[in-house]
């Protein structure tokens, strides 16, 4: 019959078959992300949690939850980019008071960036970039609000072309018009010289002279790809601002040899930065997927064992939750 429809080539059929995965692919990578979260549960009293650690504790002397890459809630190819599912304002009222900010230049500004994806502030297309500007106005009303409470902004400068120098001068301008309180120091103060402060961490150097309002040194390298095995010690040490710096930052290890790292690394030295975060073995990872498992493990591990010897320990997670963060920092008081 004259009507009858021709069979479609086999050509044609591989194509069409390679646009519908291509389409199924594209929708999971950009859908499934926004259904990974972190329980968002409140915990009485993780806003003001700091208020009740005496005046004259270094912070190098405390058990500090923090975020592992703060600013990605919304970020590009948020599948294998994103690490939180929080804002940085809800992060500091869930206890969160460490945060790893990662910024680039961007038309005279600082954007928020992971790699070489930018952070937006809504998950949309459209979503406008993350500036630092506006954390900052957050970091500024946290603690209009709770003055009992510091945040420890520890930048790294993540992308680029400009220089350190460059980067500084963009950074301090950008501190400087917030209006937020600045606590200038190189050296570690103690949680009473903080109360109500930004407290600033630098992953560079003072190429531009600013001294004080550089901020606090705390200088490592990524760690390198040793091979994807459990290595060990799984640490780096090195000094910084006077202090022996401890970092544990395998991002490549499975569940079990990231859950060895963390315990393995948890005291040693005067910092210890140990970061529960992973992306796995793969090139592009997963963090969700790591996350919602070592999380599971932190929460049901009885660290009270570690009291005694947990000083100047920062533990950094992805999909941070007030569970989480209360976790950590209730190892700061008695039982």
């Amino acid at each position: 019959m004259e009507n009858e429809k021709k069979p479609m080539k086999p050509a044609a059929m591989v194509l069409f078959i390679l646009f519908l995965l291509i389409i199924v692919v594209l929708g999971w990578v950009m859908l499934v992300p926004n259904l990974e979260k972190a329980d968002t549960l409140p915990v009485f009293g993780s806003d003001r949690w700091m208020g009740d650690i005496p005046d004259e504790t270094l912070l190098s002397e405390m058990v500090i939850p923090g975020t592992h890459d703060s600013g990605t809630q919304y970020v590009q190819l948020a599948y294998f980019s994103k690490c939180q599912s929080a804002s940085i304002a809800e992060q500091l009222k869930a206890g969160f008071r460490y945060l790893d900010i990662r910024l680039g230049a961007d038309q005279g500004k600082l954007k928020f960036m992971h790699g070489f994806t930018s952070c937006r502030t809504g998950s949309s297309i459209w979503s406008s970039a993350l500036y630092v500007d506006s954390v900052l106005s957050d970091c500024a009303s946290f603690l209009s609000e709770h003055p009992t409470e510091c945040v420890l902004f520890v930048v790294k400068q993540e992308h680029g072309d400009e220089s350190v120098s460059e980067f500084q001068a963009l950074l301090d301008q950008a501190i400087s018009a917030s209006g937020i309180s600045l606590l200038e120091t190189e050296a570690m103060p103690t949680i009473g010289e903080a109360r109500g402060k930004l407290v600033l961490f630098r992953r560079y150097e003072d190429e531009a002279g600013l001294k004080a309002r550089a901020g606090i040194p705390l200088i490592w390298e990524d760690q390198p790809k040793d091979g994807l095995d459990y290595v060990s010690p799984p640490f780096r040490i090195s000094e910084s601002a006077g202090l022996t710096l401890q970092v544990q930052d395998r991002f490549e290890y499975t569940v079990g040899s990231k859950w060895a790292a963390f315990k393995e690394s948890l005291y040693g030295s005067d910092i210890n930065l140990d970061f529960l975060s992973t992306k796995g073995t793969a090139k592009y990872g997963h963090p969700y997927r790591f996350a919602k498992k070592l999380n599971r493990k932190l929460l049901k591990e009885d660290l009270t064992v570690y009291r005694e010897s947990l000083t100047g320990v920062f533990v950094i997670v992805d999909f941070g939750s007030p569970k989480l963060a209360q976790k950590v920092y209730s190892l700061n008081f008695p039982e």
